[in-house]
């Protein structure tokens, strides 16, 4: 079974308090009999009264011109002037402020002409009241209104608040999680790849030339030694356990002799301007390049000779990697290599071109500005 709304109980009891007014105001008033409009007015203004929030501007008028004829033409003198301020506040709350505003001013202004006319049921001093009473159910219903609609607009604000701030939560996890495979790309894919190209080395010469495969198997030693010390350090900025713990060194380009000869290749360096005072996400970035594309040459340009040049100016950092190998068929760079270059240089601003050279061979070139750095 359906329960009643609040606004039906407040009907009801209204409605209730009036018809006891009405039937003691029969009981003293008793040498005056009551009339067929003292039913049938108070049931209509009764109606209107509790269609009054599905049908607000409907109810109002019922109810207003029930009680304006009630007065005038009723033997009885109930209360039923009530059930206009409940009506007046109804319609004015649900956003019929003119509505409400006319009705109430035709209601007073009839009241005016009947007892201007003769139908003394009120004072002027009663007339105020009831005036005042018209007022501020009216004022009262627009309050309200603007109350609830504020209520509402801040409501949806704080909802597109935290939905706002869930997007950006979601967007920073997904950068976060790129940045994480991004940099475990770095530190896994060159020494991973290094370690297999000297470990075919190693088999290759085991037999024939065994100072060769020592030699290959140092490197992978000491390869896989730099991996794990580079992983370690990855992990412990990722996961932030312990900040006071030692960490190894950075990749840094001040480093750049150990990056060339970790290479295996036959790597011939140029280098302009300095670099040991770079910011750090661009001394990374460049670091992570300068790997990514000497392994890159190791492992697809057929050659084991490349050439490096840095140049660094108060502006700009520029990387230039090329082999004259001839490689691989170039197919636009959608492997996670390049792609994780040029996600790097265009965080920080810059820019990076990779592809086959006119004379042969594979260019990369990387350009990143040190004040583009956050």
């Amino acid at each position: 079974m359906r329960r009643p709304s609040k606004s039906t109980i407040a009907s009801l009891a209204v409605i209730a308090a009036v018809l006891a007014g009405t039937l003691l105001t029969f009981v003293i008033r008793t040498g005056r009999p009551p009339n067929a409009l003292d039913v049938v007015l108070p049931i209509a203004a009764f109606g209107g009264l509790l269609i009054r929030r599905r049908h607000p501007i409907a109810g109002l008028i019922i109810v207003a011109v029930s009680v304006t004829a009630y007065y005038p033409w009723a033997a009885l003198d109930g209360p039923l002037i009530v059930l206009p301020f409940v009506a007046l506040y109804t319609a004015a709350d649900r956003g019929h402020l003119t509505a409400a505003i006319a009705t109430g001013g035709a209601l007073l202004l009839a009241m005016g002409f009947g007892e201007a006319g003769g139908v003394r049921h009120v004072d002027d001093s009663m007339f105020m009241m009831i005036a005042g009473w018209v007022v501020a159910a009216i004022a009262f219903g627009g309050v309200t209104r603007n109350r609830r609609a504020y209520l509402q607009e801040a409501e949806r604000r704080a909802l597109d608040a935290e939905h706002s701030k869930e997007e950006e939560a979601r967007r920073r996890e997904s950068e976060e999680r790129l940045r994480i495979a991004r940099e475990l790309h770095d530190v896994l894919g060159h020494n991973i790849s290094m370690i297999n190209v000297q470990a075919a080395a190693a088999l290759h010469g085991l037999k024939k030339r065994p100072e060769e495969a020592e030699t290959a198997l140092r490197t992978i030693k000491d390869t896989s030694k730099e991996t794990l010390r580079e992983l370690r350090t990855t992990l412990g900025v990722l996961r932030q356990v312990d900040e006071d713990a030692p960490t190894a060194p950075a990749a840094s380009l001040a480093r750049v002799a150990e990056l060339v000869a970790d290479s295996g290749l036959e790597v011939r360096t140029e280098l302009t301007g300095p670099l040991d005072a770079l910011p750090t996400e661009v001394d990374l970035a460049a670091t992570r390049i300068v790997k990514e594309s000497l392994t890159n040459v190791s492992r697809h340009s057929g050659t084991a000779q490349a050439k490096l040049t840095i140049t660094s100016t108060s502006g700009n950092i520029v990387i230039d990697v090329e082999d004259d190998g001839p490689g691989a068929a170039y197919h636009g760079g959608t492997g996670f290599g390049l792609q994780g270059m040029r996600e790097r240089a265009t965080a920080l601003g810059g820019t990076l071109e990779a592809g086959p050279r006119p004379e042969g061979g594979f260019r990369v070139t990387a350009r990143l500005p040190l004040n583009g750095a956050r």
